[in-house]
């Protein structure tokens, strides 16, 4: 109920208890934004879609509907609740629930005392991946032995995907939206990389989110209007912005993503497509895009978690070890292209 992330973070361990548990029926609380993706895991039958941050913006009013929610649960009798996050808000919705509750103890929880309302607390090792914390989690309140850390398996059931008709044989995906200033990667260098691109004959798909996101993306798939390809194939920035389910059918048949330390990254490397992800200002060890197709460029004099530049000193080193040559280097054995600037 937090980012697209912590969502993402859990297929893996939904798929350990698929395997070890026979006929295993899950149910999900999500928040609203990502109702369409639990759905994507075929053990997941129901999904309960939470407004958890409107009620906490508007809580008088919020009542009735938040009464309605939890009588609707509360018709099913379930053997367990697991709440993956250690939040004290999902730990609040687990204590709504009149099911035996499991979660992270004192120790292991992100919130320490979101481990005071389960029934049964578990100590995860925290210096690891969310992925492997949640694999851990999930084997011991299901009582299975922990799969290997290398069998790691989404499992999203995308078979009656189909690619979108808009869309070129080859084309690479730009997830070029964040949600900081300081993640982000300059436009000079999204150009420049698609320039490189759109040279080899590949389509460049630059999708959005906001207006922001939009005007920034057809400013720089303007740029190669006038460029002259064999193929005439450019830059395509859709003129609506895509639901979860197509924005994920874009991901899966792109022949590479290049992103930004963005939600939909987690997307990606579920569907197992070769990936780029740059850490600008973010350490993506322990909650990172995770798959065997992700490469993770970081800079080495990343400042750390900051949401602003002290100055223009602090932001050029931010970038070092981040331009478009490095990101082409990171693709270049997958696409078997050549650079050229």
């Amino acid at each position: 109920m937090s980012s697209m992330g912590d969502v993402f973070h859990t297929f893996p361990a939904l798929t350990d208890a698929m395997k070890a548990i026979p006929d295993l029926q899950v149910d999900w609380v999500v928040e609203e934004a990502f109702q369409e993706i639990p759905k994507w895991h075929p053990v997941v039958d129901k999904v309960y879609v939470i407004k958890l941050r409107d009620w906490r913006k508007h809580p008088f009013r919020s009542r009735p509907e938040m009464k309605r929610f939890f009588e609707v649960i509360n018709q099913t009798q379930y053997d367990l609740v697991i709440d993956a996050q250690g939040l004290l808000k999902s730990a609040w919705v687990v204590n709504k629930i009149k099911s035996p509750s499991a979660g992270m103890d004192w120790g292991s929880a992100r919130e320490k005392l979101a481990s005071l309302f389960y029934n049964q607390r578990y100590s995860v090792a925290k210096q690891q991946h969310a992925i492997t914390r949640l694999r851990e989690l999930f084997a011991k309140a299901l009582h299975y032995p922990q799969p290997a850390e290398d069998a790691l398996d989404y499992h999203l059931a995308t078979q009656a995907w189909r690619k979108l008709p808009q869309l070129a044989d080859d084309y690479v995906v730009f997830l070029h939206g964040t949600t900081w200033d300081t993640k982000l990667w300059p436009e000079t260098y999204w150009i420049e990389l698609l320039h490189a691109l759109v040279a080899q004959g590949l389509q460049v798909v630059l999708p959005w989110g906001n207006q922001e996101e939009k005007q920034r993306a057809e400013r720089v798939a303007k740029t190669v209007e006038n460029d002259h390809t064999p193929s005439g194939i450019k830059a395509w920035v859709p003129s609506q912005k895509l639901d979860l389910n197509t924005m994920a059918c874009c991901l899966k048949f792109a022949k590479a993503v290049v992103s930004v330390d963005t939600g939909l990254s987690h997307v990606a490397a579920a569907l197992d497509v070769p990936m780029v992800v740059i850490y600008r200002v973010t350490d993506p060890k322990l909650v990172g895009a995770y798959g065997s197709k992700v490469t993770r460029l970081e800079s080495p004099c990343a400042p750390g978690y900051i949401k602003e530049f002290k100055d223009s000193i602090q932001e050029q080193h931010s970038l070092q070890g981040l331009d478009a040559k490095s990101v082409w280097q990171c693709l270049e054995n997958q696409l078997e292209l050549s650079y050229e600037s």
